[in-house]
């Protein structure tokens, strides 16, 4: 379940970015532009907070943009992983209702970044399910297609957390 490279079946998204509702951005490391070639994403100074799921050298911010960095696989989480997405979705929402832009990313923008912008949604009052229905309609049909991280936003991120850590 991973997207990260070039997973087959798994294309590339549109655009760099999507706004998913006004001020939160889901985005990736690359995408698809309208010629058809692989373009790099890179953020320069479009946003006023980036959060970024898995950092590759090149791809900004500017130097003086919030930047929060919390590398996570796309696939199985500890708790201390579970604790950091619901870090930055927290972040992202107060940050949001500072009236700030905010982006939040991973390599193509579908599965990690997904998962902190839902656990986002759900804290402003989406159910989980209507937050993966606006972000696959915003961003793109493969957005969330990690069914892991859907069973774990079903499941309510704090209670994904506390089933992990009681695992370890």
């Amino acid at each position: 379940m991973r997207t990260r490279g070039k997973q087959p079946g798994v294309p590339a998204p549109q655009n760099p970015w999507s706004e998913i509702v006004p001020g939160l951005w889901m985005g990736g490391h690359e995408f698809r532009n309208r010629s058809g070639h692989l373009e790099l994403a890179v953020v320069r100074d479009e946003f006023d907070l980036v959060q970024t799921l898995l950092r590759l050298p090149g791809h900004g911010p500017d130097a003086g943009i919030e930047h929060h960095v919390w590398p996570i696989p796309d696939g199985p989480l500890d708790g201390t992983q579970l604790a950091g997405v619901m870090r930055l979705a927290q972040a992202a929402s107060e940050a949001l209702d500072e009236g700030r832009r905010v982006l939040v990313r991973c390599y193509h923008g579908y599965n990690r970044s997904g998962l902190v912008v839902a656990h986002a949604l759900v804290r402003r009052g989406h159910s989980a399910d209507e937050a993966i229905r606006l972000i696959r309609s915003r961003r793109s049909p493969w957005a969330l297609h990690n069914e892991l991280f859907v069973a774990y936003l079903r499941a309510g991120l704090p209670t994904a957390r506390l089933l992990e850590d009681l695992a370890e």
